[in-house]
């Protein structure tokens, strides 16, 4: 699959946050998978705590300007752009002053975590994909890391489908030791029903937890991968039950170039 288009999209990327499992994966795996001959595109969203002027991002005003209706209002989609120069790698981020101007990622100073996460999460997924339709850049594998981008299956499987531009698209998710407590917003459903996407498609976020939400990105993934050796024990069994091909868990100084192959099997 030489020269094909990866999308990624990440919950976290190092530097621009500290230094995690996740982080540095989809920091340094769009990196080697470029150098091993692909074409690559990378999300993250841009939370109040990212530095804008130590990482030198900018808005690309080509691509801003847009509104996403969430729970009937709308809300601005920017779009801006920084680069990491080592890697010769753009990463891309989405903001949106409600949503990603506050200083912390998921929870607040008191470790509370943010009653909006859930249309933080629509919101993203949503921002990412409509700006690659903008770029009019058509990828071949949708990589998703982390569960703030767990509704991505689901919009590329139901709301994109009849979308040209992501025809050929094969979406991978990757599992990670990432669980929040609790649950999201109650009405978190009820916000997810979009043209192409009803009650029906979203049950099982009857309850929105981290369980449910990840069992919903498995359910219309086409692969799956281990990215933590410690996942949440009933996702694992969620994931090997459900026959969906999987990759288990591979280790720092190996993942890339098995991330690579497992990309051409599926």
């Amino acid at each position: 699959m030489e020269n094909k288009r990866i999308l990624y999209i990440s919950q976290e990327i190092t530097p621009y946050l500290p230094e995690s499992e996740m982080s540095e994966i989809s920091r340094f795996l769009p990196q080697g998978v470029q150098e091993r001959g692909r074409e690559i595109r990378t999300f993250m969203p841009r939370y109040g705590c990212v530095n804008e002027r130590r990482n030198q991002l900018h808005e690309v005003i080509r691509l801003s300007g847009m509104n996403l209706v969430i729970n009937d209002t709308d809300h601005p989609l920017i779009i801006k752009v920084a680069s990491i120069q080592s890697a010769r790698m753009q990463v891309y981020f989405i903001d949106n002053e409600d949503y990603f101007h506050r200083k912390s990622v998921l929870v607040d100073p008191e470790n509370n975590f943010f009653e909006d996460n859930d249309e933080r999460a629509i919101f993203f997924a949503r921002g990412v994909l409509e700006t690659v339709i903008k770029l009019r850049w058509a990828p071949d594998i949708i990589h998703c890391h982390g569960w703030l981008t767990a509704l991505v299956p689901l919009y590329i499987r139901k709301y994109y489908h009849d979308d040209p531009l992501f025809a050929q698209s094969k979406v991978v998710y990757s599992v990670y030791n990432d669980a929040f407590q609790g649950t999201l917003n109650k009405n978190f459903r009820k916000k997810l029903l979009l043209k192409g996407i009803n009650a029906g498609d979203v049950k099982n976020l009857e309850l929105p937890n981290y369980v449910n939400v990840s069992k919903l990105a498995i359910q219309y993934a086409d692969a799956v991968i281990q990215g933590s050796r410690d996942i949440h024990p009933e996702v694992g069994q969620f994931v090997r039950e459900s026959g969906i091909k999987f990759l288990e868990f591979q280790e720092k100084e190996v993942y890339v170039d098995v991330y690579n192959d497992f990309y051409d099997e599926v």
